[in-house]
């Protein structure tokens, strides 16, 4: 029987349908986290064949006497994983000291760090963002001399669009080095352009299994520096250019047995497009859910399948646009979340409260909606977004 470590189960809130999958597979899936029994939802109850609570997460050696247990309770660990990039780091030291299969401590910085990424897009053949680390004042203001205003500086190893700043003048430099972290920056020019994803999940031997194209509203920098609201939809449609040059990057990160979700702009002027970031694990948020929406199928199911070894292939059509519509408390709407529900009964699919920690990129409030027509589901998103 294979044994898999789902690690913090119970965050966020939707990925508990990985564990529900990996059992239905015949998968022996083991828990670990902080949260006590009585706060994991009764689908991760039933779904687990152990659970081991650790007062932190953050606690190496807690986790380590954790998957002590398991393997001397079930034998060797086949599997292990979040899902969720903020333990990227923290699960490849696990598989690395309990030699699982995936991604370990040596390849970590290559899919962490912006500055590694930028060389294989490069060896991949494909343009990139100019950048550099960024040490001091005096280095910032000669890459600024080069490329001019505005810049982007962002941790070079970060989650998401945490401590980072768009730089419009040298009053916001002096800002910037006075406000940043401690950490390793990066600075790069930046892009006038929207930024479009190329996600999916590729079998144990790297092949497709499953893809698609999401286009951003707006940044998840504008959105978290801006405290606006999140919106992105899906493609029926994908553009060739983002399929390939999607495929270049996962040959030159030789990915395998994993979800992604690749960034790439979209350049206003010459649609011209340039990659940003690899992440990889699938995108945020209710993400996978819309995978599922689109194509009424199930990613959970067909991830734990290729897990288990039973599945070789899936079949599927992205049968609709599907789009996450947020909102945030601090609006004041036009429309009632009651009006909502009762306006649009067939293209609302899902809608849900989201946990604080996520909310200011995520919002207080998301919506799935869905339709055959990407048109009907802009008029349907300006709807719920109008203000009063």
């Amino acid at each position: 029987m294979i044994n898999f470590v789902h690690f913090s189960p119970h965050f966020p809130p939707n990925f508990k349908h990985f564990t529900r999958a990996l059992k239905s597979e015949g998968v022996r899936v083991l828990g670990l986290g902080d949260a006590t029994w009585e706060q994991l939802d009764p689908m991760l109850q039933s779904s687990l064949t152990d659970y081991y609570r650790v007062d932190d997460m953050h606690n190496y050696n807690q986790l380590v006497k954790a998957m002590g247990y398991f393997t001397h309770m079930y034998g060797k660990i086949d599997g292990l994983d979040s899902h969720n990039e903020y333990w990227l780091e923290t699960e490849a030291m696990l598989r690395t000291d309990f030699n699982i299969k995936g991604i370990k401590t040596a390849d970590i910085d290559v899919i962490r760090k912006k500055s590694a990424m930028k060389e294989r897009f490069r060896a991949a053949g494909l343009k990139v963002v100019e950048g550099e680390h960024i040490t001091d004042f005096n280095k910032a203001k000669k890459f600024i001399k080069l490329y001019g205003y505005p810049v982007i500086a962002k941790p070079d190893s970060g989650v998401g669009a945490a401590d980072t700043y768009k730089i419009n003048n040298e009053t916001e430099l002096h800002y910037f080095f006075d406000k940043k972290p401690s950490v390793p920056y990066f600075m790069e020019q930046f892009i006038e352009g929207n930024i479009q994803s190329f996600d999916g999940l590729v079998d144990q031997n790297g092949n497709l299994l499953f893809h698609t194209v999401n286009v951003n509203n707006d940044g998840v920098m504008e959105v978290v520096n801006n405290d606006i609201h999140t919106f992105y939809y899906s493609l029926r449609t994908l553009p060739g250019d983002i399929f390939e040059a999607g495929q270049k990057v996962l040959k030159a990160f030789d990915l395998k047995g994993r979800f992604f979700h690749i960034e790439f702009f979209r350049t206003h002027k010459t649609k011209e497009l340039i990659p940003l970031e690899v992440n990889m694990r699938p995108p945020g948020g209710y993400t996978m859910d819309m995978f599922n929406f689109a194509c009424d199928a199930d990613l959970y199911q067909v991830w734990a399948s290729m897990v288990s070894k039973r599945l070789a292939h899936f079949n599927y059509s992205r049968k609709y646009h599907i789009a996450y519509v947020s909102r945030k408390n601090h609006y004041s709407y036009q429309q009632s979340h009651q009006q909502i529900l009762a306006a649009f009964p067939d293209e609302l699919v899902l809608h849900a409260e989201l946990p604080e920690i996520m909310a200011r990129a995520m919002g207080n409030h998301g919506y799935l909606i869905r339709n055959e027509s990407l048109d009907r589901l802009l008029e349907i998103q300006q709807f719920i977004h109008e203000t009063t």
